[in-house]
């Protein structure tokens, strides 16, 4: 199946995955007093945690920034794109085990589940990230036009996310271990990535390993724009650009093959 041929399933079905998105972000406040407001109430109370310990508590600076909120801001930078990777490969890895039911009885277009997915993650980052750069434009903290670059570092990082996704979901209809081997990995992998600490504390030897690393780059393309107002270095980019197309390209492939194994198998 074309590129364009999935675009254009994509497109037919298009009901069906805007009725998805929508049921489970109404499924997931349901039955809670405040309902949807807890999208912006938990998302904020972080940040003000964040700068508040970080800024006005611990008194944290960053190396080489006189701004007050620079360490709390770099580190929002970091958890939050963090959290949006996190949370597409976490969901695309059970994606196929969570609607084997639906897979069964329905006849629809599979890889609508990894566009359910990926829309589910934006839908909830655009809400927690909307409300940090409010926090930026409030504190005087707004990088400017390089904010623009986000997009295009964005694009990368979930098209990543959603290759590695959709390798690990197919793998883990076969071995059911998958996805608790990846939960360990992604513990560790976080500690690797400098999201919390920036790169100029780590040692020399140790940081000539985030090379090897390809959320490295995205992390800290993010955290150059919000925190010094700087374009990326779009070079450093390139590996895990040219990586993220080689998942989605195996993921998709992985998928074609073993589209009819995995129902038998669910």
């Amino acid at each position: 199946m074309s590129a364009l041929a999935l675009l254009h399933n994509i497109a037919n079905y298009r009901g069906f995955i805007g009725g998805s998105v929508k049921r489970e972000f109404q499924i997931k406040y349901r039955n809670s007093l405040l309902g949807a407001a807890w999208t912006v109430l938990s998302p904020l109370a972080m940040i003000v945690v964040y700068t508040v310990v970080f800024a006005q508590v611990m008194h944290s600076r960053l190396p080489g920034t006189a701004s007050t909120f620079a360490y709390s801001i770099y580190l929002c930078a970091g958890v939050l794109t963090w959290g949006l990777f996190a949370e597409i490969t976490g969901r695309a890895q059970t994606m196929f085990l969570e609607h084997a039911g639906l897979i069964k009885k329905i006849s629809f277009p599979r890889i609508c589940l990894p566009v359910i997915v990926v829309l589910n993650a934006l839908v909830n980052f655009g809400i927690i990230f909307g409300l940090f750069t409010g926090f930026l434009i409030i504190s005087g903290n707004f990088p400017g036009w390089s904010y623009l670059a986000m997009f295009p570092v964005l694009l990368v990082q979930i098209l990543f996310a959603v290759g590695l996704g959709l390798i690990l979901g197919v793998l883990n209809v076969f071995f059911r271990d998958v996805a608790q081997f990846f939960a360990i990995v992604l513990q560790f992998w976080f500690w690797f990535t400098p999201v919390v600490y920036p790169v100029a504390a780590l040692p020399k030897e140790v940081a000539g390993w985030l090379a090897w690393n390809p959320m490295a780059p995205l992390i800290m393309s993010y955290q150059n724009i919000l925190v010094n107002g700087q374009w990326p270095q779009w070079g450093s980019l390139l590996p895990v650009t040219l990586l993220a197309l080689a998942l989605c390209l195996l993921g998709l492939q992985l998928f074609r093959k073993r589209a009819g194994e995995m129902v038998d198998e669910l």
